[in-house]
């Protein structure tokens, strides 16, 4: 049983959006938050293009952006759509017929940015197409490609800025009568984007759409993206989310899973518990844990493990957590099943055995058979 109940200070309280769908997956409302990348390989490329979409989606991505960047691109899309496990976004620039193409090749989402996509008139062509062919919008207002006017008007991008290019947008969009969209307001700057995102979640009721953009590589990146990002989710503002990284797609998806897993928004996999380690340490905890992320990789199940070099803090942690492992003397830990001590275990054969336990435990928790530490994630 969760304690959250007693605990309101572990709460987030969600903004209300309305909700709409891209393709098969509810966004917004009360929706799980979810997760997306895109593509970084040639579109035209159908096999590379389907082999990082599926990547992707089994490291639990819910959508998948592919950009469209010629004619090319845009009939790559129809085949693309059709084979991938989850549904497309088409990231539309500049050429407004590339949008009304991957309506037609069966994109389930069309993002257009404002500052780039054309006059009205176009814009109005590509909300047809979307509404023609089933698709939900996207407006993806960006910092580094406000419309000329408003960068004249502000003098620089700035938060106020971004906000009045994507309400203009949004008024574009409901004058025409299409109300399936949602929309984001990305910036590489933390405070900017901040900003720009809490005025937008205050005068609109669309879902929005996560992302500090141009975030950088993979370390640096993941902070930035974690700082932006976890402040606003713990705010209740965001209902999908991208982390935009110089990396592997599927870093993407990892990254933005972890950000939501530390805020009990979403669960999926094994979260690990695991010290820095010091000079208590007994047995290699990093190395340990390194292994173990690569070998539990596979696990979906929502469950928590524990790994800590020591007893200073070992036996506490692993109360709370399905399966657990706390350093001992004399080259062996004690192993730990839903927070309660259970056997003695060496070093040496450690790792194999956790394995072993989490896999178990994992489709015990599928049964609905495993009993579960108090502060154990709950199932999705």
């Amino acid at each position: 049983m969760s304690l959250n109940h007693v605990r309101p200070w572990r709460n987030i309280y969600r903004r209300k959006s309305r909700q709409i769908h891209v393709g098969s997956v509810p966004v917004g409302g009360d929706a799980p938050i979810s997760v997306q990348t895109m593509t970084n390989t040639a579109t035209t490329d159908v096999k590379a293009t389907l082999a990082q979409i599926e990547a992707s989606a089994e490291a639990g991505a819910d959508i998948v952006r592919v950009s469209v960047p010629d004619e090319a691109s845009a009939k790559a899309m129809k085949e693309i759509c059709r084979e991938s496990p989850v549904p497309i976004v088409a990231d539309i620039h500049f050429h407004y017929r590339r949008g009304i193409e991957a309506a037609e090749a069966g994109a389930a989402c069309l993002r257009i940015n404002p500052g780039n996509i054309g006059s009205q008139d176009r814009v109005r062509e590509v909300i047809q197409a979307a509404r023609d062919h089933g698709c939900s919008m996207r407006i993806g207002v960006n910092a580094g490609s406000l419309e000329k006017h408003l960068l004249e008007k502000y003098g620089e991008p700035c938060p106020d800025a971004m906000v009045e290019s994507g309400l203009d947008h949004i008024k574009v969009l409901q004058d025409n009568d299409f109300h399936e969209f949602k929309i984001s307001c990305k910036a590489s700057d933390v405070f900017m984007a901040a900003a720009a995102y809490q005025q937008l979640a205050e005068q609109t009721d669309a879902p929005i759409h996560l992302g500090i953009t141009e975030a950088g590589g993979l370390m640096s990146g993941t902070i930035k993206s974690s700082i932006g990002l976890g402040n606003l989710l713990w705010m209740g503002i965001g209902d999908t989310l991208r982390v935009s990284l110089s990396a592997d797609p599927v870093e993407e998806v990892r990254v933005g899973y972890e950000i939501l897993k530390s805020l009990g928004l979403r669960h999926r996999g094994v979260n690990i518990i695991s010290c820095p380690s010091c000079a208590r340490q007994g047995f290699d905890v990093i190395k340990t844990v390194e292994t173990l992320e690569d070998r539990l990789a596979h696990i979906k199940t929502p469950m928590s493990l524990s790994i800590i070099g020591c007893v200073v803090n070992g036996p506490g942690e692993a109360l709370m957590t399905d399966v657990g492992f706390t350093g001992g003397g004399a080259g062996s830990g004690m192993v730990y099943l839903a927070g309660k001590a259970s056997h003695k275990m060496s070093n040496d054969q450690m790792i194999d055995h956790i394995v072993e336990e989490v896999e178990k435990r994992a489709e015990a928790i599928e049964r609905g058979e495993a009993e579960r530490p108090e502060e154990a994630e709950p199932a999705e």
